[in-house]
């Protein structure tokens, strides 16, 4: 970050193992005075809850965590807080905390990709929702990094795409039709 002279002054993400959390956290922690925001699910607002995850002696989980409860962010918040992510969090990485309400991720990745020409899934919706929020509350010309981490293409038999008709619709069809030597014609 310093030796590409970027400026960064919010880092947004999610977890699912923490990983990126805990050693992208550390990073730019050691290199910038950039504020760290997590998020997770209003619907499994398991940091949140204070609540530790109980543990094996291996360091895996005993069981589901009591804040649990199912949530369409796919690749986020498992049933249990991961080990690394509690070590991350036991370095005090995170700046400040967002639970992303229900409905949120998926309507951002929609936007995105309606509005924007992005295909990312439900967790990229997600990650860009806490984005915004934190750019809504930042000091005029911060800089906000959000990395997007996947694309919406595996998510098609999800509720990402649920709103979005299988077959062309005539004013597709038009489009397609525009470039007549790549037509994408419906079978009879």
């Amino acid at each position: 970050i310093k030796a590409a002279g970027a400026k960064l002054d919010y880092w947004v993400t999610g977890y699912g193992t923490g990983g990126t959390y805990h050693g992208a956290g550390k990073f730019i922690k050691a290199n910038s005075s950039a504020k760290i925001v997590l998020a997770e699910p209003g619907a499994a607002a398991l940091l949140d809850s204070g609540i530790k995850t109980e543990r094996n002696a291996d360091g895996s989980p005993t069981g589901t965590h009591p804040a649990f409860s199912a949530h369409p962010i796919q690749g986020w918040t498992p049933d249990f807080i991961p080990l690394v992510l509690e070590e991350g969090m036991g370095l005090d990485l995170m700046d400040d905390y967002i639970q992303i309400p229900d409905g949120a991720a998926v309507e951002t990745s929609q936007a995105l990709a309606q509005k924007e020409g992005i295909l990312t899934g439900i967790s990229g919706g997600a990650t860009m929702w806490a984005a915004i929020e934190t750019a809504k509350k930042a000091p005029k010309g911060s800089v906000v990094v959000a990395m997007l981490p996947d694309t919406g293409e595996r998510y098609l038999s999800t509720p990402l795409f649920a709103s979005i008709d299988a077959d062309m619709n005539e004013a597709e069809l038009e489009i397609a039709r525009s470039t007549p030597s790549w037509v994408l014609e419906p079978s009879a």
